[in-house]
């Protein structure tokens, strides 16, 4: 689980309750029902109204994986393509027919069981870009759906505050009163702009993102694959897929290397000192 999104909103709320403190104003002035309920239906409303039903499910089965979904780092994929060329060498592509029944993913066990069924590398590249495309594209209606949904909001918190000011209107013969019905008003403006920019948009990002990195990880898994399949060298082979890695994402594991070879290249006596 990679908690990046919960500590954001946490923080950014934290945030806004400890500004509304330090202000000296309540929490319960803006825990309003009647904007907040206009604000968080009509937005989920006009999302669902921009879009198909089929849209909407997608992007609520997608939800959960805003806040839990974590990347497979790159070194584990490159560990685990590393180990299928060992054994594709050892004991032939046909062995990776039983590698493909213990493999969860289904991306690669697709990938794995065509190798041992000797599928043409040409014809299995196609099967297995198009495989990601077709992942990419459902990722990106969830993430889409969020962000349009980041768009309304303001616009409805507006019109919740205009349908407020012209409650407001009417009630001028209470000059009293005023003050605390267009400061009520404004609520709905608020939720607006709260629920997109702490909520709606984020959570389209980060499935964005989440979308990005499964596509590196797929792709990744690809090219290891049809190389497995010409028969790489498995030494090479890594270093060939390392290469396809951006440097922020390997630098842990480089370190590690590094830490091991440095102690390999000491001397018996810098060791023992």
């Amino acid at each position: 689980m990679d908690p990046a999104t919960i500590i954001g909103l946490v923080v950014a709320f934290g945030a806004l309750f400890a500004m509304i403190k330090l202000e000296g104003a309540h929490v319960e002035a803006i825990l309003l029902p009647a904007p907040m309920v206009l604000v968080f239906g009509a937005t989920i409303a006009v999302g669902i109204a921009g879009g198909t039903l089929k849209d909407f499910i997608i992007a609520v089965k997608a939800l959960p994986r805003a806040f839990i979904g974590k990347p497979t780092p790159p070194q584990q994929v490159i560990d685990s393509v590393v180990g299928f060329a060992e054994k594709a060498r050892s004991e032939g592509l046909l062995a990776l027919e039983q590698e493909a029944t213990n493999v969860k993913d289904p991306f690669l066990r697709n990938a794995l069981q065509n190798v041992a069924d000797g599928t043409d590398s040409e014809e299995l590249r196609t099967l297995l870009e198009d495989e990601i495309h077709t992942k990419q594209q459902s990722d990106r209606t969830a993430s889409k759906f969020f962000m349009s949904m980041g768009g309304y909001a303001p616009t409805i918190g507006i019109i919740g505050t205009v349908v407020s000011l012209t409650h407001v209107l009417e009630n001028l013969s209470s000059p009293d009163t005023l003050g605390p019905m267009i400061a009520t008003a404004f609520v709905a403006t608020l939720w607006g702009l709260l629920s997109a920019n702490f909520l709606w948009l984020p959570i389209g990002t980060r499935l964005k993102r989440l979308s990005d990195l499964e596509a590196d990880r797929m792709n990744l898994l690809m090219e290891g694959i049809l190389a497995v399949q010409a028969g790489s060298q498995p030494r090479l082979l890594s270093e060939r897929l390392l290469a396809m890695v951006p440097d922020h994402a390997r630098s842990k594991s480089k370190a590690k290397d590094k830490a091991k070879s440095g102690k390999a290249d000491q001397p018996p006596a810098a060791k023992a000192a």
